[in-house]
């Protein structure tokens, strides 16, 4: 292992990739020397992402896409492969979030929750694991939160969509751990992004975005015989 890029030359699909926790993710990969195949709605601001990471001498695709629409989410995972190789790394960031009690939230607001935080890690989950089965190892890092075990007010439909990624995950965990691929939540709490509303809140004593990168980095460089299940972040003080 290159202990300097210790990814070094390893292909990472990072969702979600654009900006917040996602962005701080695919910098962090970088500098480990992860080859980047990085996916969000926002096609502009992506290609922008994409650009930064290969001034900085790493090597990053653009791959847009609507993760809702599981024909966008075969088609990601089909062009990552085809242009830069099998996916060693998937890391499931891309969500959005509906803060509001539950009987006044629409159908269609459920839909995009529940499609983005969970069927669209299922869906690219299935498309990418059956290489990984194949090659006999790989990592899958789904981004959750720490409302995936904790509820609150006006939390009922981001919470499910969190509640059920942490029970696939687990499940995943299971099924694919016997090929050596390795499954892990990393929840972190409230992270000082434009994700959700801080009114109040001194953001300095939030968790940032690197916290969760670096979460994510120690996830993929324990050692071979060790599987960190889960991950739970906290801020060191009450913001």
């Amino acid at each position: 292992m290159n202990v300097g890029k210790p990814l070094s030359g390893q292909v990472a699909l990072v969702t979600g990739a654009s900006r917040g926790i996602g962005l701080a993710i695919a910098r962090r990969l970088a500098t480990m020397g992860a080859r980047l195949a990085l996916s969000a709605r926002d096609a502009k601001r992506l290609e922008g992402v994409a650009l930064e990471l290969a001034g900085s001498g790493a090597e990053a695709v653009a791959f847009p896409a609507d993760l809702t629409r599981p024909a966008q989410v075969a088609s990601l995972a089909e062009r990552a492969e085809r242009q830069l190789g099998p996916v060693e790394i998937l890391v499931n960031n891309a969500g959005v979030g509906y803060f509001g009690p539950a009987h006044e939230a629409t159908e269609e607001q459920w839909d995009e929750i529940l499609g983005t935080n969970l069927k669209a890690v299922f869906l690219l989950s299935r498309a990418i694991a059956p290489g990984m089965i194949r090659r006999g190892g790989g990592h899958i890092l789904n981004i959750g939160s720490l409302a995936g075990k904790n509820t609150f007010p006006g939390g009922a439909v981001y919470c499910a969509s969190k509640w059920g990624l942490l029970g696939l995950t687990g499940c995943m965990a299971e099924d694919l751990c016997s090929y050596g691929i390795r499954v892990c939540a990393i929840c972190p709490g409230s992270v000082a992004t434009d994700f959700s509303p801080h009114a109040g809140r001194d953001t300095s004593k939030m968790l940032q975005p690197e916290d969760v990168a670096h979460a994510v980095a120690m996830v993929l460089t324990q050692a071979p015989q060790s599987f960190v299940s889960e991950v739970l972040l906290r801020p060191t003080r009450k913001p």
